[in-house]
């Protein structure tokens, strides 16, 4: 498992923006990671006061970073690198994300190259079933990221 500091050392979010808690699994191939979403998150204060819940968009974009995180931290390639979303080719939005939530994703590398990672992952709310016995669905996407050197960004100012 890792954990929020070593998540830093492959993501260059930070709070109030870092959005992955954990990495229970990894490799190039697949990730499995936990997204807390506490009643202290900010965007509660805004996002339906009077009726919480996570904005759709962040669960999109959690996912994402638990995927990219994942990505490199299972890889064996030592260049740092930047995902930074491209396209998101699909979104389904299926559960509402409340405070005090988990969300587990599991995210699937569908294809990766020097120059973009594609990705599709299920975020399930963790200790939530549907009316089934089935593991509750918040949010399914696939996405793909443009793959830059770490150094690219800060070369640019």
């Amino acid at each position: 498992m890792y954990d929020q500091e070593v998540i830093k050392t492959v993501l260059p979010h930070r709070d109030p923006f870092l959005f992955c808690d954990r990495i229970l699994e990894c490799s190039p191939e697949k990730t499995i990671a936990e997204v807390d979403y506490g009643p202290d998150r900010y965007f509660y204060k805004g996002h339906f006061p009077s009726y919480p819940v996570c904005p759709g968009v962040i669960l999109v974009e959690s996912m994402a970073q638990c995927g990219g995180a994942g990505y490199r931290l299972g890889a064996t390639d030592e260049e740092k690198k930047l995902f930074l979303f491209a396209k998101l080719v699909e979104v389904r939005f299926v559960n509402q994300v409340r405070p005090g939530d988990t969300v587990r994703y599991e995210i699937e590398t569908i294809k990766a190259t020097g120059r973009r990672l594609e990705q599709k992952g299920i975020g399930y709310i963790v200790g939530k079933t549907d009316k089934r016995g089935n593991p509750m669905i918040a949010v399914e996407a696939q996405w793909f990221c443009l793959v830059v050197p770490e150094n690219a960004l800060t070369d640019a100012n």
